[in-house]
């Protein structure tokens, strides 16, 4: 009698799982217009900073606080270290995170700046594997147009950006150049590479 109930609990108990998951929601996936949408709030904050009349310290503090607040810091910061990351400890994954948060947005605040006078406008975007293509263009005083292409994930649980590419240069691929290169100028002493990190850019 205790058995065949038993077994019936652990029936019912079974059935009603596989009825929870049957009717839970698909995961949800990254679409084209959130993705245009958030590089459209992207753009609107770098042609607002761009055209501040700011000083370049001012600006170059804006655009870090744009790349904080829309890009994927950590995916990047771990893409530029390569493998150094593998061995890196938690705590200096932390700080060159951190460090090469601040040297990122001052090398890419100064090439924005380069748009001073000028705008960022989002031209078309669309799928591409499992992350999302935007591309947008900047529109120069005296000079020709440059296509500026984000690339967005929300691989991370939010939506942002993980590269960039200015006039075809790829962010992700240059950075971990540079950076595999300085890192080797400091026979691998990433500590070092930390501290250097803070002032350059």
């Amino acid at each position: 009698m205790r058995s065949d109930a038993t077994r019936r609990h652990f029936l019912m108990s079974g059935l009603a799982a596989g009825a929870a998951l049957t009717v839970a929601p698909p995961a949800r996936a990254l679409t084209t217009p959130e993705a245009t949408a958030l590089i459209d709030q992207v753009v609107a904050d770098i042609n607002a900073v761009i055209n501040s009349g700011r000083s370049e310290a001012r600006m170059l503090q804006e655009f870090e606080r744009i790349f904080v607040r829309y890009s994927d810091v950590p995916i990047i910061a771990r893409s530029a270290l390569g493998v150094a990351a593998r061995s890196a400890s938690p705590a200096q994954l932390s700080a060159f995170t951190t460090a090469f948060r601040g040297y990122i947005s001052r090398k890419y605040g100064r090439r924005f700046r380069e748009f001073i006078g000028g705008s960022l406008k989002v031209e078309q975007a669309r799928p591409y594997k499992n992350f999302h293509e935007v591309k947008t263009t900047a529109y120069l005083r005296g000079e020709a147009p440059i296509e500026v292409i984000f690339l967005v994930s929300d691989r991370s649980g939010r939506d942002l950006f993980f590269n960039v590419f200015i006039e075809g240069v790829n962010m992700l691929a240059s950075e971990r150049t540079e950076i595999g290169a300085m890192l080797d100028q400091r026979q691998g002493d990433l500590d070092r590479l930390i501290a250097d990190l803070q002032r350059a850019g």
